[in-house]
């Protein structure tokens, strides 16, 4: 007979391998990329000494005269508190004992629950990673009036089903009835999303949207480091090493302005680019040149069966999660997911992962990982926006 105690075993046992390696390698080709590792982490908090520069004790000299003075390599602290990232299943009373005497009912009961929650967690993971750590989706429209429809400045970063809050540009606070609603639909035509209920709120421009909870609480991703806020705890003034290379209005892609920006790398930081994304629409307009410049398509494959095009052996592929005429050129062995533990369930005093949600008829388990994205060398990355499509 299926019981509560099965389905324990079923969740530590079978689904906790699977669902940890789909979620370290499976989201996408560059998560799949980024070493993850639990060095530098103190407790609650991520901290790293990064060398930047060159040491300065080198120098030429008369044969007599005095040697070089020493100077050691420079030094700075990065400091970020791991973030938390859950994911969460529920399974009704109701659906467990109509599958006690069935065993596959009840194996295919978990499967759907957990894909599921695969599905949920790789998307926004995958959106974390191009995210700036202030959980922002998009920045609402003013709609001049109360409505369950809210216009937005782009629906790349949101999905059907999408549990979310609004906050207020001027107070900064998340409105009341715009607090943990939930989106049934997403017009990818006009930018608005529809909520499951109408909402007494008139939103304005610039109010923003997050995942329900997640203000200021996600990965910090390539959006922190191409921004001009501070990073890891460090102001950019005088540390020029913080900031990575910008190409702004660039205009229609080719191979020329894509190698000018490696060669800039590799001549100023000394960093090697090994991975290239970008979005669709830059994708297409690249595939278009090579056309028009009548040149070979070559493709490869990556680690977690991804496919990818080719720049000169260098991975080249597009991410739904990157802006519109975007591309970004990295160096993946610069970045670390820092991490306290791997993928765990959430236990309670008495071990168990699967508990009774309090005044209801349903039980849940909770997914959790401590985390948090660290790049040791910003000057080594670049990005390229403004491209034409």
């Amino acid at each position: 007979m299926v019981t509560l105690e099965t389905a324990e075993k079923a969740l530590k046992s079978v689904y906790l391998n699977v669902v940890a390696d789909q979620l370290n390698v499976g989201v996408n080709p560059l998560l799949a990329k980024i070493e993850q590792t639990s060095s530098d982490v103190w407790g609650k908090e991520i901290i790293k000494l990064v060398p930047y520069g060159i040491n300065g004790g080198i120098g030429a000299g008369t044969e007599t005269g005095e040697l070089p003075a020493p100077a050691a390599n420079n030094y700075d602290r990065f400091k970020l508190e791991l973030k938390n990232l859950y994911g969460a299943i529920e399974l009704s009373d109701k659906a467990i004992r109509a599958s006690q005497s069935n065993t596959g009912a009840f194996v295919n009961l978990l499967n759907a629950e957990m894909e599921g929650l695969l599905k949920a967690s790789k998307f926004n993971l995958g959106r974390m990673l191009y995210g700036d750590g202030s959980g922002t989706l998009a920045i609402c429209k003013g709609q001049g009036r109360a409505s369950n429809i809210i216009a937005l400045d782009s629906v790349r970063n949101v999905m059907e089903g999408m549990v979310v809050d609004v906050y207020s540009k001027t107070s900064g606070n998340v409105y009341g009835d715009l607090k943990g609603v939930r989106i049934v639909s997403v017009d990818r035509v006009n930018n608005t999303v529809a909520f499951s209920s109408n909402v007494t709120t008139t939103v304005a421009d610039g109010d923003i949207l997050t995942v329900q909870g997640s203000k200021e609480n996600e990965l910090t991703g390539l959006g922190a480091i191409f921004s001009d806020r501070d990073l890891y705890g460090l102001s950019r003034d005088g540390r020029s090493w913080l900031t990575p290379k910008q190409y702004s209005n660039v205009g229609a892609i080719s191979t020329a302005k894509i190698q000018s920006a490696i060669d800039y790398i590799d001549e100023v930081a000394g960093s090697q680019i090994d991975f290239i994304v970008c979005s669709y629409d830059v994708r297409r307009a690249y595939l278009d040149y090579l056309a028009l410049t009548r040149t070979n398509v070559d493709y490869m494959n990556l680690d977690g069966g991804f496919k990818a095009l080719s720049y000169n052996g260098i991975p080249l592929i597009a991410d739904r999660f990157v802006e519109s005429g975007t591309m970004y050129l990295l160096n993946s062995k610069d970045f670390k997911l820092h991490q306290l533990c791997d993928w765990r369930w959430l236990e309670g005093d008495n071990g168990k992962v699967i508990k009774q949600k309090a005044g209801s008829a349903t039980y849940g388990a909770t997914l959790v990982k401590y985390a948090d994205m660290i790049c040791d060398k910003p000057i080594g990355q670049a990005k390229l926006s403004g491209i034409t499509c």
